[in-house]
């Protein structure tokens, strides 16, 4: 797949990341945040380490003051040639002395920091142990709507990757599926979307027959067969950005109930999008889509929630589930999903990302949500 190369993120649009984190934090009533290597690190300043290990990198911020990235003296080097760097102040440590106390002396003694949920426990009770009266929140907790919002250059990012991953659904539809195992197909699904411009292949769910009624199905040697319904759920990474889609396809022709089925989540999917508004509450978009397939009698068998959102990783918040009465914002990206899964026979699943716009939603999925006949 063709495309222009993206403009990349510069050290100002990084800063401006920071700063908004530093005072979100603030109104949140935290003394700042305290963020490990993982994806809030490559959001908020586009350091990734040539590797994680138990040598502490910690970013600190805190609302007015300037950003600090405390690194290992080894990785200084690779940490300042990072695209937000010119926007944080590297503090090294070198090994044999103490990277806790060197962090310290950046906190307040008493404070509360919201923490990336994927700092090792090693290095935040390494905290504890020497600043004792500070607390700690994770960061999906106590800023769960943090990278939720995304600005017109994530937004175009994360258009290209669903455009990507259509375009391998393209391809895949046009591969025998019958008489081939789901790992040969799951195979060439990856396949076409490394060629459609991914770098990173995060799932590629092949969900035949009686596989396709479990939602996180692993992709294993059943042979797939004719008359088999088969849910294909795929995406990954490309240029740093999340896809993620769902189609359901049917080897030969199906049975009307496989086909009213189908037919039944994709009046979800659609009523489901349908009720993506800014000002509407997340749970909306969940209740807009069960709806449809309660009303059918298949309630009990649509068993998870209608999304999740979607950026520098393919799952984070906002979730689009009962309870959850955060307001959308234009900008916000996320699933819609619904699905009918019956147990021993087949399930179905359609899944498109969505962007809240001023006054509505916005695909960025858009192959056909009717049944495909395959091969």
């Amino acid at each position: 797949m063709t495309g222009t190369v993206p403009a990349p993120f510069t050290a100002d649009d990084y800063a401006a990341r920071m700063e908004r984190a530093a005072r979100q934090a603030a109104e949140a009533g935290l003394a700042g945040l305290l963020v490990a290597p993982g994806p809030d690190l490559v959001w908020l300043t586009g350091y990734t380490p040539t590797a994680v290990t138990e040598r502490l990198t910690l970013l600190v911020l805190a609302a007015g003051r300037d950003p600090v990235l405390v690194v290992p003296a080894l990785e200084a080097p690779d940490a300042a040639r990072a695209p937000g760097a010119p926007a944080v102040t590297l503090r090294d440590w070198t090994d044999g002395k103490d990277p806790y106390a060197a962090t310290a002396a950046l906190l307040d003694t008493g404070g509360r920091f919201g923490v990336s949920d994927n700092a090792w426990a090693l290095h935040l009770l390494g905290l504890q142990g020497t600043l004792p009266g500070t607390s700690y929140a994770s960061l999906t907790e106590a800023l769960p709507m943090l990278r939720a919002v995304k600005d017109a250059a994530e937004l175009e990012l994360l258009a290209a990757a669903g455009a990507a991953a259509d375009a391998a659904f393209e391809e895949i539809r046009e591969v025998a599926f019958a008489g081939r195992r789901e790992s040969d197909v799951a195979a060439d699904l990856a396949a076409s979307l490394r060629r459609s411009g991914h770098s990173q292949v995060d799932f590629t769910i092949v969900a035949s027959g009686p596989n396709g009624a479990n939602p996180h199905h692993e992709v294993g040697d059943r042979v797939i067969e004719r008359g088999d319904m088969v849910v294909l759920d795929f995406g990954g990474l490309k240029d740093g950005y999340g896809s993620d889609t769902s189609r359901t396809v049917h080897v030969g022709q199906p049975t009307d109930e496989e086909r009213r089925v189908h037919d039944l989540v994709r009046e979800a999917q659609e009523a489901g999008f349908r009720a993506v508004r800014p000002g509407a509450a997340c749970q909306e978009v969940d209740r807009a889509a069960r709806a449809v397939i309660a009303d059918a009698g298949y309630g009990a068998y649509f068993i998870h929630r209608t999304g999740h959102g979607i950026g520098v990783t393919t799952h984070e918040p906002p979730y689009m589930i009962e309870g959850e009465e955060q307001p959308l914002v234009p900008g916000m990206c996320f699933s819609v999903e619904p699905g009918v899964y019956l147990p021993g026979r087949f399930g179905v699943r359609i899944e498109d990302i969505v962007t809240v716009t001023e006054d509505g939603g916005r695909r960025l999925n858009n192959t056909a949500r009717d049944l495909v006949i395959v091969d």
